[in-house]
């Protein structure tokens, strides 16, 4: 019997590494947790080092997108290929010190990650794009605007954040206690508990394999993941979308944790297209891909058909 079972662990041993198990094991987990039908990834060489990239190819009309923090590009998983089906050409950003891109030598600011768009653009040999970001991203998509102007059509911000003096101060208060000074237990609790409030935080129907892979997003970069609240907490997005002179849209969910700062924003820019969808939280792309391409390709003019 002993011998038996050496003989299907050998057979199994080989099946695995050379790919034999049609439909079994090895097929199923060969790509289990590759991006979404994204045609291509690649970096680019930015001021602070790699800049690392999603491209779902070069058909459509270019989108750069930037992540909310302490994410990772692969937060636009689901919408990758919804946004291609629909004309765009979907390009996911990870953020300095996020996912696969090199992080600064120093704390960053919103202004410091807006400096990387140029480089990304000139690696894909795109002379200007559309910009959009989530939460964070949206702060990122806004300065690249603000920077360089001639380089972008349109700015889609999903989560405006334009706080004021006093809710900046106790935002960063909060940060300093739950994210810079974040204890790492020797029995690997934080991990446990990191992972339970972001369950918490998906609400009804909440994916344990995404929460998984968004709580490890956090932890894996390269830099430091407080680096992302700190950059939006310390920048003042009121002031910029005064001054931001580009055709925008707001997007936001009702449900949102920062839904009444999207209203702050509706009142400062009136002129601004908006955009809502009902419940959701941070994981609305997750939640309603569909809906959310609908939008943002709406707006973008494309009709749900890719161009070169």
């Amino acid at each position: 019997m002993k011998q038996i079972q050496l003989t299907r662990r050998a057979m199994l041993t080989t099946a695995l590494a050379t790919g034999a198990l049609i439909g079994g094991v090895a097929s199923q987990s060969a790509n289990a947790n590759m991006p979404v039908r994204t045609k291509k990834r690649g970096y680019a060489d930015g001021p602070f080092g790699l800049v690392h990239y999603y491209d779902t190819g070069t058909a459509g009309r270019p989108l750069l997108m930037f992540h909310q923090a302490p994410q990772s590009a692969r937060q636009f998983d689901s919408v990758y290929a919804p946004l291609a089906e629909r004309g765009i050409r979907a390009i996911g950003i990870d953020l300095p010190g996020f996912g696969m891109s090199d992080v600064t030598a120093f704390v960053p600011t919103i202004e410091d990650w807006a400096r990387i768009a140029s480089p990304v653009l000139d690696a894909l040999g795109v002379e200007r794009a559309d910009v959009l970001g989530h939460h964070t991203g949206a702060l990122v998509a806004t300065e690249i605007a603000l920077q360089f102007p001639d380089r972008v059509h349109n700015v889609i911000m999903h989560g405006p954040f334009p706080i004021n003096a006093a809710e900046r101060e106790a935002r960063l208060k909060k940060l300093q206690i739950t994210e810079i000074d974040f204890e790492y237990k020797a029995d690997g609790s934080h991990l446990s508990e990191s992972f339970r409030r972001r369950f918490d935080i998906y609400g009804p129907g909440a994916d344990p394999k995404l929460t998984t892979r968004v709580v490890v997003e956090r932890f894996q970069g390269f830099g430091p993941f407080w680096y992302g609240h700190n950059a939006a907490y310390r920048y003042d997005h009121g002031a910029a979308l005064q001054r931001l002179k580009h055709r925008a849209m707001i997007l936001t969910n009702t449900t949102d944790a920062i839904y009444p700062l999207a209203q702050r924003a509706r009142k400062l820019r009136p002129d601004f297209e908006y955009a809502e969808f009902a419940g959701g939280g941070v994981d609305i792309l997750d939640q309603q891909p569909e809906a959310w391409s609908d939008t943002v390709a709406s707006f973008l003019g494309t009709n749900g058909k890719a161009t070169s």
